[in-house]
């Protein structure tokens, strides 16, 4: 079973995983934050700039809307930053 996982995340939204990368690259470099911290830091990062792209692109007029957006946002976010730990994995098996 193969997963694409560009098969499920909006287009406009894909640069993301490229920038949640470079910000997972920046954590791993802090001293102060655990590597295992990463992973679940860069979901709440994906999720925040996910909203922010679904609260500027959306006409929120409705309850539903608002509930759609939220949705939206969540899934979107946790499958950015999966993408992002996902091309992590992939650049360091490359280097091996």
């Amino acid at each position: 079973m193969s997963l694409d996982l560009a098969n499920y995340i909006k287009p406009e939204l894909l640069v993301l995983c490229i920038v949640l990368y470079f910000i997972g690259v920046g954590m791993k470099k802090s001293q102060r934050i655990k590597d295992e911290n990463i992973p679940t830091l860069l979901g709440f990062f994906g999720i925040a700039l996910c909203l922010l792209w679904v609260l500027g692109t959306s006409p929120l007029l409705t309850t539903q809307s608002w509930f759609m957006a939220i949705f939206t946002a969540i899934v979107q976010g946790v499958l950015v930053a999966g993408g992002s730990v996902y091309c992590n994995q992939l650049i360091k098996q490359a280097t091996k």
